[in-house]
């Protein structure tokens, strides 16, 4: 058991220091996610509450079988049915006599705030503005092995998938083909909804799948990624299903040299504009600069979308070992469709490491239909 919360002890003793360094005696955390990411529980309707020497969870019964599963040994305070979380909340941290609590100030609601304020008067507050977060940053070793079994489940779900894609397939069809393959391999479901956009729909970045089928088209964009339980994946390929047009091979060509130049500048100490400066330049130079639209990428982890972002605005930021980023430069030309090739990129102490690797080169976008 011990072994088993290893992971959690270590991350919970960092948090710890973060609430000293605030001079508060505890963190009232309300968000699942970072309930999740301190303790390895995945059920919801739960506040953890971390002070200098413990960790205590605030649920109900629903889940005193699953907290024996996935978090053996922390402490519980069990709500009884009728048993309200806040006022049960409020009186825990009266039972541990905090004096300033922190409280997670980007994600608590300004009602539940003031519902706590109203019942513990003589508590200051402390705002904490993504402490947990900071440290969801830097992956350990668990996390490193979790992301990489993502990644191999959505490589996986996508060969798979694209063996099956036929003229009369609909990007529903897919978008549902990739769900039920990265299940097959074992992932809870996919990281987000599947986004396949055939042709012309390439140019909206999210497009949502729709009847449109893929032979109405030469090319299909497909951005997935697999949940591997906890932590997720993310990647977007071309499918050519048609005639290799000189446009699509010119347009595929300068997003491909752009997201291999800016794969290549990741090593820690890069700053987050600057790796994103690489790809635009890149884009800016064959004349599409106007058509990429967003940031090169973003971390990943237990949520789709995590710190830190490879964008503009964040020049202040720099890469560590241990963080993992999405690198997605994009051309979107209206009318004609979207080109974007996606990976997902593990920072290394002396350089970096892709953990996603299916093919990507312009003659493996061809599919024979």
């Amino acid at each position: 058991m011990a072994d088993r919360m290893a992971p959690f002890d270590a991350r919970q003793k960092k948090l710890r220091t973060r609430i000293r360094q605030a001079k508060a005696d505890a963190l009232l955390v309300t968000n699942f996610h970072n309930v999740t990411y301190l303790t390895g529980f995945t059920g919801e309707d739960s506040y953890l509450l971390v002070t200098q020497d413990s960790a205590t969870l605030v649920t109900d019964r629903r889940f005193t079988i699953q907290l024996a599963e996935e978090c053996p040994g922390l402490d519980l305070v069990i709500r009884e049915p009728g048993q309200l979380m806040l006022p049960t909340t409020c009186e825990m941290v009266r039972d541990h006599g905090i004096e300033r609590l922190a409280i997670e100030a980007a994600s608590m609601t300004v009602a539940t705030q003031q519902a706590i304020a109203e019942k513990l008067e003589d508590v200051n507050f402390v705002l904490d503005v993504g402490w947990v977060e900071e440290l969801r940053t830097i992956k350990d070793k668990t996390e490193i092995e979790a992301t990489r079994l993502a990644c191999w489940q959505a490589a996986k779900a996508f060969e798979a998938t694209r063996a099956l894609m036929r003229p009369e397939s609909t990007e529903r069809q897919v978008a549902a083909e990739l769900e039920y393959q990265a299940r097959r391999f074992g992932a809870k479901r996919l990281s987000f909804p599947a986004i396949v956009a055939v042709g012309p729909r390439g140019a909206l970045p999210h497009a949502p799948p729709t009847d449109r089928r893929i032979g109405e088209s030469d090319f299909t964009l497909i951005d997935w990624g697999a949940d591997s339980g906890l932590y997720a994946s993310d990647l977007t390929r071309m499918v050519v299903t048609g005639r290799l047009s000189p446009k699509f091979e010119k347009v595929y060509q300068v997003v491909l040299e752009a997201q291999l130049a800016a794969i290549a500048a990741i090593k820690p100490g890069a700053n987050c504009e600057a790796v994103d400066k690489v790809a635009r330049d890149v884009i800016d130079a064959a004349g599409y600069g106007k058509y990429f639209g967003h940031g090169l990428g973003h971390g990943t982890g237990l949520e789709i979308h995590e710190a830190p972002r490879l964008a503009r605005g964040q020049d202040k930021v720099l890469l560590e070992p241990g963080m993992i980023v999405t690198v997605e430069p994009g051309i979107y030309l209206p009318d004609w469709g979207g080109i974007r090739i996606e990976d997902d990129i593990l920072v290394t102490k002396t350089g970096h490491e892709v953990l996603t690797d299916v093919p990507k080169q312009l003659e493996d976008c061809c599919l024979d239909l």
